[in-house]
């Protein structure tokens, strides 16, 4: 029996991936001071052991102001690089890819974490030690009534935040990851730019597509010149916003084709997020679902496979991508490249030994850790004799 391909390596640059299989970005918000701790140690370490082939941090301020949360990591100095320093490294020396992801929520910054409702933060939370920040965009408008006017970004604030991207991804190299990707997705500082809902300037950083394009780009190019020429580099995309009038997944193809030149290796394809979640079909339009709940399984692809085929770069589908043989038809019917995964994960870290099995991949628990896999296979026996 051939090897599925979702369990088969995939080489970017010098780096080859011992599957297909990629954690996705999620925010744990348990940061202080935007180091990463021995929450986040145990948390990304378990998808190593878990055979995750490409383990990716979360969303990682470029500054502190670029903190989603206050709990949300950084890499903004050198005591966050020694932070992440044992976590690359063990990541790694459990067979899997360490992979950062770099970040800054613009507008949508300075935020309270998901369980405590995601709003911005606001007096009562200085006064139980959370204090607002302000917070940045291409112009002076809030992402809705509820949330406070952030300060429109002059064009020298564009060149120094496209600096802070650079020395982030030096960092980054430096803390001892393999992988890096842009986070250009969500409603955060770069989409922002991209997405004419959000972008009014009338500057070279507005109008057109090209001029808000514009900031985008230039981080990828500074990204890429301070990251190892050997190592890959992915972005992060929204590659619709949904509602009418805003960026379009034509949009998105050709603002692939400017990354790939630029050298940007992987388009990890998402949506939504510039006036809300991604809760909209995968098409042109941007339909509504009914509620946040009617999302289909793999209801992202399309825009991962479209981009593939028409921008000629390797794509990241991700978004209700449930199981081993849905993963494995993605890959095989040419719609992606990499299937990352977030709840799925964080619900079983295993889950790809759980793939394998289910599709008759590992019988005899070989994937899995030695000091698991052995006792694993026996339990699997002790099971059968019941």
């Amino acid at each position: 029996m051939s090897l599925p391909k979702l369990f088969t390596p995939l080489t970017l640059r010098s780096v080859t991936l011992p599957n297909r299989v990629v954690l996705s970005p999620l925010c744990m918000y348990q940061a202080k001071d935007g180091l990463a701790n021995a929450f986040h140690f145990s948390h990304l370490t378990a998808f190593a052991r878990g055979r995750v082939g490409l383990v990716f941090t979360e969303a990682t301020a470029v500054e502190p102001e670029g903190r989603i949360s206050h709990g949300c990591c950084g890499i903004w100095n050198d005591s966050q690089v020694e932070a992440y320093q044992p976590i690359a490294k063990a990541i790694e020396e459990l067979g899997a890819v360490p992979a950062i992801q770099i970040a800054h929520a613009g507008r949508k910054a300075s935020a309270r974490t998901p369980w405590q409702g995601s709003a911005a933060l606001d007096a009562t939370d200085a006064a139980a030690g959370s204090p607002p920040w302000r917070t940045v965009g291409p112009f002076g408008e809030a992402v809705n009534a509820s949330w406070p006017t952030p300060q429109a970004m002059t064009e020298s604030d564009i060149t120094a935040m496209v600096a802070k991207f650079a020395a982030a991804a030096h960092r980054s190299a430096k803390a001892g990851f393999k992988v890096l990707e842009i986070h250009g997705a969500h409603g955060y500082l770069i989409h922002s730019f991209l997405s004419p809902l959000s972008n009014k300037r009338n500057d070279g950083y507005g109008g057109d597509r090209a001029g808000r394009m514009r900031f985008g780009l230039e981080v990828a190019e500074a990204v890429r010149a301070a990251w190892p020429k050997e190592l890959p580099l992915f972005m992060r995309i929204s590659a619709i916003d949904g509602p009418a009038g805003g960026w379009s997944l034509d949009d998105s193809v050709v603002f692939a084709r400017e990354l790939k030149s630029r050298g940007v290796d992987v388009v990890d394809c998402s949506a939504g997020g510039i006036a809300g979640p991604p809760s909209f079909r995968a098409s042109d339009t941007g339909q509504p679902f009914k509620d946040r709940g009617d999302r289909a399984p793999g209801f992202q692809v399309p825009y991962a496979d479209r981009i593939r085929r028409e921008a000629g770069i390797a794509t990241m589908a991700v978004g209700v991508i449930v199981s081993g043989p849905q993963a494995e038809a993605i890959l095989e019917e040419g719609k992606a490249d990499l299937i990352a995964i977030g709840r799925e994960l964080m619900y079983d870290p295993y889950w790809p030994l759980r793939a394998a099995e289910s599709m008759g991949v590992d019988p005899d628990c070989k994937m899995w850790p030695n000091s698991y896999g052995w006792a694993i296979a026996r339990r699997a026996s002790i099971k059968a004799a019941w």
